[in-house]
């Protein structure tokens, strides 16, 4: 497999023309690029800053039917969700766990209500390699959850969902891409589209590390962009309406103690009535999330003041040990591309949850909405949409049954278990270099080798895509990250042959980022 920057954008100097050209690298753009690249397309995808450096890294970390849609009555998603979220097992079970989920239980009525409704969410998701649910004594609710107050507990509902590690899947699904003969280039914003007798062609691209520009050309676009989709539609239309509203969720990390156990808790009902998760993620506990309509993005949003002190008041209800601001190690905010309704709303309930495809009269393709979870049926219904337009010779999806790079049954390799099977790389590394054996810091298990091995196969260009996106610890444990900046600023330095200053903005920059991540004092 090759997967290097520098072979890359020697490739796109050589190569002007492509069956396919995507823009935006987060799961819908990666999963598209995947199912192209599989399906013998030449492939490219562009991403302005890296993979999944927006809403893709910023889950809840659920791979999941959305028990929520149910109650909604959205059963056509859920089911959808649900065969997608055993395919996910199957081909990515490297990344992709089986999580147990207790929903408490405090009323006769809510207990039947809750079993009913995941009976029929067992019903849904058919065999699909997930345990079934089942209603628990008090006893049991509280030796799961050792964390959870008991009083009025009637006893509990298990069921059992999807977890995983977006960033990481993000960057093996680049990988994968690019094992089918996919391009997929990171730090390359997208500046203009082509057109040619008014249809669009190609798109003007810059590559932000070396200033250096391309104008490449492709029989069909895809506009996959998230919550950045209107920029790109406006290239190609500048008076079209926004077809995106966002909506911001939050998350707070604390430390295991809070819930203890490894069954994850669910909250079906807030004061507010959504639904809260705490999960156990990392040796963390990942508590979120809100729905908080916005009227613009960004690359880095952050959590308001109002959506921490809810999830930190709505927790405190039902943990024995209850969460203060200065209990929170990380915080962090994804915006959710929801298609915009047709009339002004207060709600995002109102907002569709399911993916839309539009086709603009350029040609321009733009898939917008849906969740991780669907991703890879998104991007399927990408390209038989650009087969059906007639601008890609007919080929078969295949995308079911590819394993996801790093796919590996093992479970030997400890705390390199996120790498999947490239995690054997790693090990061989630190044979070849036993100082690579040393660890970042005395009392946490990463080692240096992790570091070079990212900046050589992972496509790192910065000390903020080890620690945000391959490592996780911006997200885990925000003041870790900023102690542990240095010394990763020091080995990329020499890995890549950098200088002082390079290394004094690197940490200068991780800062100043790190700071959206930490409550203010």
């Amino acid at each position: 497999m090759i997967f290097n920057r520098v072979v890359f954008i020697e490739r796109i100097g050589k190569q002007q023309d492509w069956d396919i050209i995507i823009i935006g690298g987060g799961a819908t753009g990666l999963g598209t690029a995947v199912d192209a690249a599989s399906r013998g397309y030449s492939t490219l995808l562009l991403e302005q800053s890296d993979f999944a450096k927006g809403t893709s890294s910023r889950s809840t970390k659920l791979v999941h039917g959305g028990v929520r849609y149910l109650a909604q009555g959205d059963i056509g998603l859920v089911y959808e969700a649900l065969h997608e979220r055993g395919l996910l097992l199957k081909n990515a079970a490297h990344l992709v766990k089986d999580q147990d989920f207790i929903i408490p239980c405090y009323s006769w009525f809510s207990k039947y209500k809750y079993l009913i409704g995941l009976k029929f969410y067992d019903l849904l998701a058919g065999k699909s390699g997930f345990k079934k649910s089942s209603f628990l004594s008090v006893d049991k609710v509280l030796e799961a959850i050792p964390g959870l107050k008991g009083d009025g507990l009637i006893g509990g509902i298990s069921y059992s969902d999807g977890q995983f590690d977006d960033a990481r899947l993000a960057l093996n699904l680049a990988q994968t891409a690019s094992e089918y003969g996919g391009v997929t280039l990171n730090y390359m914003k997208v500046t203009g589209l082509k057109k040619e007798q008014n249809s669009v062609n190609g798109v003007t691209v810059q590559d932000l590390e070396s200033g250096q520009s391309y104008v490449l050309k492709a029989k069909v676009v895809v506009n996959a962009t998230g919550v950045f989709v209107d920029d790109i539609l406006k290239m190609d239309t500048p008076t079209c309406r926004p077809i995106v509203r966002p909506s911001q969720g939050a998350h707070v990390v604390l430390d295991h103690s809070f819930l203890q156990g490894s069954s994850a808790l669910m909250i079906p009902k807030t004061s507010d009535g959504r639904v809260l998760f705490a999960v156990p993620w990392h040796g963390k506990v990942l508590v979120g999330t809100t729905d908080t309509p916005l009227d613009a993005h960004s690359l880095e949003p952050k959590p308001l003041d109002q959506e921490i002190d809810f999830i930190l008041d709505t927790a405190g209800k039902y943990l024995v040990k209850s969460p203060s601001r200065s209990d929170i190690l990380a915080t962090f905010a994804g915006l959710r591309p929801l298609a915009a309704p047709d009339k002004d709303t207060g709600s995002t309930k109102e907002i569709s949850r399911s993916h839309k495809l539009i086709i603009s009269k350029s040609g321009l393709i733009t898939i917008t909405g849906g969740k991780w979870t669907t991703y890879r049926r998104m991007a399927m219904d990408v390209v038989d949409r650009a087969i059906s337009l007639g601008k890609l010779i007919e080929k078969k999806c295949n995308t079911q049954n590819i394993k996801i790079h790093g796919y590996t049954s093992e479970t030997q390799f400890g705390s390199l278990s996120l790498y999947g099977a490239d995690a054997i790389g790693i090990i061989n590394l630190m044979k070849i270099e036993p100082a690579l054996k040393d660890r970042l810091h005395p009392d946490f298990e990463y080692v240096k080798a992790e570091i070079i091995w990212m900046i050589r196969n992972e496509m790192v260009l910065n000390i903020e895509d080890i620690l945000a996106r391959r490592m996780r610890l911006l997200f885990l444990d925000t003041r870790l990250a900023l102690l542990l900046a240095p010394a990763i600023a020091e080995i990329m330095a020499e890995e890549l042959n950098k200088d002082r200053n390079w290394i004094d903005l690197q940490i200068a920059e991780f800062k100043a980022i790190a700071k959206q991540y930490l409550l203010s004092d």
